[in-house]
């Protein structure tokens, strides 16, 4: 049985609390020239093309440490953004960044389905691997279709399919079994000397992930909020495989242990994948089955 809402909301906010203070080495994030073109790239590719200038106002959700906001902003891609998330210290987080970085960017938390904010008041309503974090979808899109102005885009990437969720615990189970010999190899030990057991946020991961979409998913919610021109796209099928494989080696270990070579090899491995999917897997699939999808629709003008 689901969890109920209120459940799922605070075991939200405890999670990416917990995970603010490492999350951006976790998962490799950056505000280099590659991060802005991983990030705008993205974007153009869930809404074909970006306005000359940029989006003037923005609202991100659950924009976490900043991933998406700082680097969009550092391209050019929008010229003012909120950060809204239910977490205050991914939003702290956030704020430092911006800080390092010389960006004027408002953080608010709030939730998703309860947005505090104008109507019509923002160009673009994004996200980046959140939408699947929110209990109530319906009441959400229908915030997100407040906010925004007539002919405003909404568009949220990364966000896990049915089936690659599924093809996705392959790799997980394969990296688990070989984790240990891994370790040896590269010299690290268990992480917090528990042989890699789950701990507070792996337990609490298996709450704040509430869905997996397939494309009509999306495309209903979107739909019935009152959307037009609703597109969903596919992307990342091998480049998936691969960091999913990484990933949970690296979470088996004492992060300070894991060597810097293996780093680079896994980051550069996947941008690699991440070509051959754009050049021959993504232009020939069927959306759905790919790991990541990308919903882009439009208010009504």
């Amino acid at each position: 049985m689901p969890a109920a809402a209120d459940t799922i909301r605070d075991a939200n906010v405890r999670y990416h609390d917990l995970a603010a203070e490492h999350y951006d080495s976790k998962w490799g994030i950056g505000y280099d020239e590659v991060g802005q073109a991983q990030v705008a790239g993205k974007l153009r590719k869930a809404i074909g093309t970006l306005p000359r200038g940029g989006f003037d106002r923005a609202l991100e959700i659950g924009a976490g440490t900043g991933y998406f906001t700082l680097n969009l902003m550092r391209a050019g891609a929008i010229r003012s953004a909120v950060a809204s998330d239910i977490s205050p210290g991914m939003l702290r987080a956030l704020a430092a960044s911006a800080d390092d970085l010389g960006l004027a960017v408002e953080t608010v938390a709030c939730e998703a389905a309860s947005l505090p904010f104008e109507d019509a008041s923002f160009d673009l309503v994004f996200g980046h691997a959140v939408l699947h974090h929110l209990p109530d979808l319906g009441a959400a899109f229908r915030e997100f279709r407040r906010v925004l102005k007539p002919g405003g885009v909404v568009a949220f990437c990364g966000e896990p399919s049915r089936y690659g969720d599924r093809l996705a615990t392959v790799p997980k189970r394969g990296a688990l079994a070989v984790a240990p010999l891994w370790r040896a190899l590269v010299g690290a030990s268990s992480r917090n000397g528990n042989g890699g057991a789950p701990g507070e946020e792996d337990r609490l991961e298996q709450i704040v992930d509430v869905h997996a979409f397939t494309p009509a998913d999306l495309s209903g919610f979107a739909g019935a909020a009152g959307f037009e021109d609703v597109r969903v796209g596919g992307e990342e099928l091998a480049a998936s495989l691969f960091g999913w494989a990484n990933r949970t080696l690296e979470a088996t270990a004492d992060p300070s242990e894991v060597p810097w070579a293996w780093r680079v090899y896994a980051y550069r491995g996947y941008l690699l994948l991440q070509r051959l999917d754009r050049s021959l897997l993504e232009p020939r699939l069927p959306a759905a089955l790919f790991y990541n999808l990308l919903l882009s629709a439009r208010a009504p003008a």
